[in-house]
C-alpha cells in the first residue's frame, strides 16, 4: 500500500474507464504536419505520455477551421475528412500503452494570428482585440456563428470517426468558446450574448451537435477558465469563479461529460502558464469548488509538481489531476510515483523555456517546442534506444553543472563507470547559485534529482558515477583514468570587459560572488549594472531578501533586454514591491573606489556604492590545450562550447554522451 495509491484509481466518464486519474493536459508543441495532420513525432509523443503513466492523454489544440481559426502554422486541423487517418494513427499510438485518448478541439478567436487567416484578421463575438498581440479583429455575423457551431460539430464527430476515445470543447484561455463565455469579450445582443446562459448558448449547440452526429456513451468533456484573473489587471468583467460554477452547471446539464479547468487567458497568461513566482498548487480551490458544484468528473490544474500536490485535489473531491509542463519534464512521473520511486521524479522548474520556444516557432514552423529539463522530449521519433555499450569503460566529465550532470546521468545509462570532476565542494555548477535569488529554489529540485538518481545508479545496475568535488581535472589525473572519452563541461566566467578601468576592484564583484557573499551584503548601497535576467535577480535577492538598497543600471534603452516577456512580468512584478531605482540608457565608463560613473544622454553620472555587481554575461571556457594530448575524443557541452541556459547545457550534455562510440 502507498499513500498515493488513490492517483491510481479508474475514472468512469460516460463509459469510457480511465486507468488512473492522471490527465496528460492539452499543450501546444508545434509538432503536426503544415497541413495540420498528425505527425509521426505526435504520435510517439503522446504515446510516450501514455507509457509513462498518464491515464488520459489529450492532444494540443486543433483548429476546426483554416479559413481564420489557425493559432500556428503547425497547430493540429480537423476541418475535413482527409486528416482522419492520421488522427486514427496518434490514437492507435496512445491506446496501445493502455492510456485512453482525446482530441482537444478549438478555434483562437481574437487570439488567433492574422497572418494565417485567408482575411488577414481574426474573429471574435464583439470585434474585441486581445492586449496581448493587439490583432486585428472582426465581430463575427450570426450566420458566421452558425457556421462555426457546424465546425465544432463535424470536427467533433471526426474525432469520433478516428477512433479517439473522447473530444475536448476548449472553452478555456481565452480562446473563441471562452471569449463567447466572457462578459469582458462578450457584448452581443442576439441569442448568443447578454445573460449568462445567452453566452453559453453558442456551447450548448455544440455539445448537442456533437453528441447526436456521434453516440451517446461517446465522452464530451469541456475545458473551462475558472477565472480569468482580469481583475489583477484591473478588469471587473472578467469570467469569475463563481460564474465558472454556474457555467459547469449548465455543460452537465447539456450533456458534458467531465469539466477540465483551467484558467487565465492571454492578457493574464502568467495566470494561465505560471512561471517561477506562482506556487505549486496555489489554484487547487477552482477545480475543488466546481468539483463540489457538479455531478460529473472534474479535472483540475495548479502547477502540480509532486504527488502530495494530487492528492490534496484528489482528496478534495477533484475526479483526475492533470498536468502538462510537468508530464513534458517526465513524461514517466505516474510509472515512478506508483512505484515508489517520486524521488526519482524529473521536476518541471517553471522556467518558461516551453512557452518562449512554442512563440518562437511562430516566427519559424520548423522550430518545435524544447524543455529545459528533459532533451529527449519532442524528440521521442528521432532518438534510438540508448544502447548498453559502455560497459567495461570509464567515462569521464569535467563540471557538474547541468550539461555534466545530463552527461553523467546518459553515461550511466549506456553502462559507462563515469567519474566527474568538480573543482567546487558541491555539485550543481551554476545552479548552485542560480537557485539563491526569491523564487528560484526549484533549480535545487533539480540538483537533487540528479543527486539522487546518480548516487542510485550502481545498484539500479547501470554504470557508477563517482563525484570528486574540490578537485580539479588535470592532464595526469585523466590519464589514470584511460577513458573512452572526456566530456568537458566546464562551463563559463562571468564577463569583465578590459575596457572599463577599475573592474578588478574589490569593490566590484561579480553575480555569484555577491550571491554567495560570506558575509552577506546586507543593508548595503549596491549598484548593479546589466539587466539581464541574472542582473535582475541579484538586483531582486539584494533588495527583498538583503535589505540593501539597490539601483540597477542597463547599457540599452529598456531594462531586461531578451529576458522573456512572461518571466519578466512575474519578475519585475516582484521587484517593483521593493525600491530598487531603474536606470535604462547608461552606459558604465569606469569605476573607482566606492563610485561608478555612467554615460547617459550625453552627460557623465557619478553614482556611489558600497558594492558594484556587474552582470554583463558569461563567456566559456573550453578544455584547454593540454587536453589534446590525451589521446581520447574530448566533446565540449554546456557552456564550454557556447554560452546558452539549462535547456541547452542539459541537451548539450546529452547529445555529448551519445555521440561517444
Amino acid at each position: 500500500m502507498s499513500k498515493f495509491d488513490a492517483l491510481f484509481e479508474p475514472v468512469t466518464i460516460n463509459k469510457m474507464v480511465v486507468p488512473n486519474r492522471l490527465v496528460f493536459e492539452p499543450m501546444g508543441n508545434y509538432y503536426a504536419e503544415l497541413d495540420g495532420k498528425a505527425s509521426q513525432r505526435d504520435c510517439d509523443f503522446y504515446a510516450a505520455r501514455g507509457a509513462g503513466g498518464c491515464g488520459l492523454v489529450i492532444t494540443e489544440i486543433c483548429s476546426v477551421n483554416r479559413k481564420h481559426g489557425r493559432g500556428d502554422a503547425r497547430n493540429l486541423l480537423l476541418d475535413n475528412d482527409e486528416a482522419i487517418p492520421s488522427f486514427a494513427e496518434m490514437a492507435k499510438a496512445v491506446q496501445a500503452t493502455g492510456a485512453k485518448f482525446a482530441v482537444e478541439i478549438y478555434h483562437p478567436g481574437c487570439q488567433g494570428v492574422p497572418d494565417l487567416n485567408e482575411d488577414g484578421m481574426t474573429v471574435s463575438p464583439s470585434g474585441q482585440q486581445t492586449k496581448l498581440t493587439m490583432a486585428p479583429s472582426r465581430a463575427l455575423g450570426h450566420d458566421e456563428v452558425l457556421g462555426i457551431i457546424d465546425d465544432f460539430v463535424q470536427a467533433g464527430i471526426r474525432v469520433y470517426k478516428s477512433g479517439a476515445d473522447a473530444v475536448e470543447l476548449h472553452c478555456a484561455h481565452g480562446y473563441l468558446l471562452c471569449q463567447f463565455l466572457s462578459p469582458y469579450t462578450n457584448h452581443r445582443d442576439d441569442e448568443f450574448g447578454g445573460s449568462l446562459e445567452a453566452r453559453a448558448e453558442i456551447v450548448r449547440r455544440i455539445i448537442e451537435g456533437i453528441r447526436q452526429g456521434t453516440s451517446p456513451d461517446f465522452p464530451i468533456l469541456v475545458r473551462l477558465t475558472a477565472d480569468e484573473y482580469l481583475r489583477m489587471l484591473g478588469v471587473d468583467d472578467g469570467i469569475t469563479l463563481d460564474m465558472a460554477v454556474e457555467f459547469s452547471k449548465l455543460f452537465e446539464q447539456w450533456g458534458a461529460d467531465a469539466i477540465d479547468v483551467s484558467a487565465g487567458n492571454y492578457e493574464t497568461m502568467n495566470w494561465a502558464w505560471e512561471p517561477v513566482g506562482f506556487d505549486e498548487g496555489w489554484k487547487s480551490e477552482n477545480g475543488k469548488t466546481i468539483a463540489a458544484a457538479v455531478n460529473i468528473p472534474v479535472i483540475a490544474c495548479s502547477v502540480v509538481r509532486h504527488p502530495e500536490t494530487a492528492l490534496d485535489l484528489i482528496e478534495g473531491g477533484v475526479a483526475m489531476v492533470g498536468s502538462a509542463r510537468q508530464f513534458f519534464a517526465d513524461p514517466d512521473w505516474g510509472n515512478k510515483v506508483k512505484a515508489g520511486y517520486a524521488d526519482q521524479i524529473r521536476p518541471c522548474i517553471s522556467c518558461m523555456r516551453c512557452i518562449e520556444s512554442l512563440m518562437a516557432a511562430h516566427e519559424d514552423p520548423f522550430t518545435p517546442m524544447v524543455c529545459s529539463v528533459n532533451p529527449e522530449a519532442g524528440r521521442e521519433c528521432d532518438l534510438a534506444p540508448l544502447e548498453k555499450d559502455g560497459v567495461g569503460r570509464t567515462l569521464a566529465i569535467v563540471g557538474s553543472g547541468p550539461a555534466g550532470l545530463e552527461a553523467a546521468r546518459v553515461g550511466s545509462l549506456r553502462g559507462f563507470d563515469v567519474v566527474v570532476f568538480e573543482r567546487a565542494d558541491e555539485i550543481g555548477g551554476q545552479l548552485v547559485f542560480a537557485a539563491k535569488p526569491p523564487k528560484k529554489w526549484r533549480l535545487r529540485w533539480l540538483i537533487e534529482y540528479y543527486r539522487t538518481i546518480l548516487t542510485q545508479a550502481e545498484g539500479a545496475g547501470f554504470g557508477r558515477v563517482e563525484f570528486r568535488c574540490g578537485t580539479e581535472a588535470t592532464l595526469e589525473a585523466l590519464r589514470e583514468l584511460n577513458p573512452a572519452a572526456v566530456i568537458w563541461t566546464a562551463g563559463s566566467e562571468p564577463i569583465k570587459p578590459a575596457s572599463i578601468p577599475g573592474l578588478d576592484l574589490p569593490c566590484v564583484l561579480t553575480p555569484p560572488e555577491a550571491i554567495m557573499a560570506d558575509p552577506a551584503l546586507d543593508g548595503e548601497q549596491v549598484v548593479v549594472v546589466g539587466s539581464g535576467m541574472t542582473g535582475i535577480e541579484v538586483a531582486e535577492m539584494l533588495s527583498a531578501k538583503q535589505g540593501c538598497h539597490v539601483e540597477l543600471y542597463e547599457m540599452l534603452d529598456q531594462i531586461g533586454p531578451g529576458v522573456f516577456f512572461q518571466n519578466m512580468i512575474d519578475i519585475m512584478g516582484r521587484l517593483g514591491a521593493t525600491d530598487t531605482g531603474l536606470h535604462p540608457g547608461h552606459k558604465l565608463l569606469r569605476v573607482e573606489e566606492g563610485k561608478a560613473f555612467f554615460e547617459h544622454e550625453g552627460a557623465e553620472l557619478e553614482v556611489p556604492f558600497d558594492h558594484l555587481v556587474l552582470s554583463l554575461g558569461m563567456r566559456p571556457t573550453g578544455a584547454p590545450a593540454w587536453a589534446d594530448e590525451l589521446g581520447v575524443p574530448v566533446v565540449a557541452a554546456g557552456d564550454s562550447c557556447g554560452i546558452g541556459r539549462i535547456q541547452e547545457a542539459v541537451t548539450g550534455g546529452y547529445d555529448a554522451v551519445r555521440s561517444v562510440k
